[in-house]
C-alpha cells in the first residue's frame, strides 16, 4: 500500500527516495528537484509496480542524482531494510539495472541512496559486459520493466590498472583483455601507466563509454527499447575520494 502524505516538519528539508516514488506520478521530476523545501513524506517499504510504472527514465536518473545528494550529505533515506525485504518478497519492480565493478568501496545501492527493491545491480571487475550480463539486463528491462541501463565505473579502479600493466592471472587473463581497448582508445597527453591516476581514471571513463556502446551493438533487444523511448542506457563515474557520481550522459 502506498503511504499517504503527512504535514510538512520544519526538522526535514530534503525529499526522500520513497518520496519521489510517491508524488512522481502528480509532478515532473524537474520541478520536484527543483523545490529547496518540502515536507516529510511518510516511507513506503518497497517500490511498488505502480510507483515504477508512473516513473520515466529520466525521473529514475533524477532519483539516483539526489540519492547521490542526500549520501554525500550524510542524509540517507531512512531504510528500513526488514520491512523492504518482507514487501519485495510478495513481488519486485525495480526501476533501474546498475553494471558496476566488485570495488569493495563503490556499491551502487549505497552510494545512491537505494533500498531493496529499487534495482538489478550486476557487478564484474572493470563493468563489462559479457553475453550473460547482456542476458540479464534485458531480462531487467524487457521482462521485469526496469527502465534505465546504468553503466558505472570508479576511480582508482584496479581492473583498470591490470588492463594497463597487461597484467596476467588465470581467469583475471581473458577479463582485463575486455579492458584493454578502452586503453588503446583514451586519448591522453601525459603519462600512461597504472601509476599515473589521471591516466586510469581516464580509462575507466573510456570503458564507460566503451561498454555503453556494446550494449547498443551487442544487445537488439535494449537498442530497440532505447530507440523507442521505453528505456535510456547512461554511464556514471562515481568518485571514491569525493562520493560523487557524475553521470556522463
Amino acid at each position: 500500500m502506498i503511504s499517504e502524505l503527512t504535514m510538512p516538519t520544519p526538522h526535514c528539508n530534503h525529499m526522500n527516495r520513497r518520496g519521489f516514488f510517491r508524488i512522481a506520478g502528480a509532478a515532473t521530476a524537474v520541478g520536484l528537484l527543483s523545490t529547496s523545501t518540502v515536507g516529510h513524506l511518510a516511507f513506503a517499504a518497497a517500490l511498488s509496480k505502480a510507483q515504477r510504472d508512473k516513473l520515466t527514465p529520466d525521473d529514475i536518473i533524477a532519483m539516483m542524482r539526489k540519492g547521490n545528494e542526500r549520501f554525500r550529505r550524510g542524509e540517507e533515506s531512512p531504510h528500513n531494510y526488514l520491512e523492504q525485504q518482507e514487501v519485495s518478497a510478495k513481488g519486485q519492480y525495480p526501476a533501474a539495472v546498475i553494471l558496476s565493478c566488485i570495488d569493495s568501496r563503490a556499491p551502487a545501492e549505497t552510494i545512491m541512496d537505494l533500498g531493496i527493491g529499487d534495482c538489478f545491480n550486476a557487478r564484474v571487475a572493470g563493468n563489462i559486459a559479457n553475453a550473460d550480463i547482456l542476458g540479464s539486463m534485458e531480462f531487467a528491462c524487457k521482462l521485469a520493466g526496469a527502465k534505465v541501463v546504468l553503466v558505472m565505473g570508479h576511480t582508482s579502479c584496479g581492473a583498470i590498472k591490470g588492463a594497463i600493466d597487461n597484467a596476467q592471472l588465470g581467469n583475471l587473463t581473458g577479463l582485463l583483455a575486455k579492458i584493454r581497448p578502452a586503453v588503446d582508445a583514451t586519448e591522453y597527453s601525459g603519462e600512461r601507466s597504472a601509476n599515473n591516476y589521471g591516466f586510469v581514471d581516464a580509462v575507466a571513463r573510456k570503458n564507460v563509454e566503451l561498454t555503453m556502446v556494446d550494449i547498443h551493438q551487442r544487445s537488439a533487444v535494449l537498442a530497440e527499447m532505447e530507440t523507442s523511448g521505453a528505456i535510456k542506457i547512461v554511464g556514471a563515474m562515481y568518485n571514491i575520494q569525493t562520493g560523487v557520481v557524475e553521470f556522463l550522459r
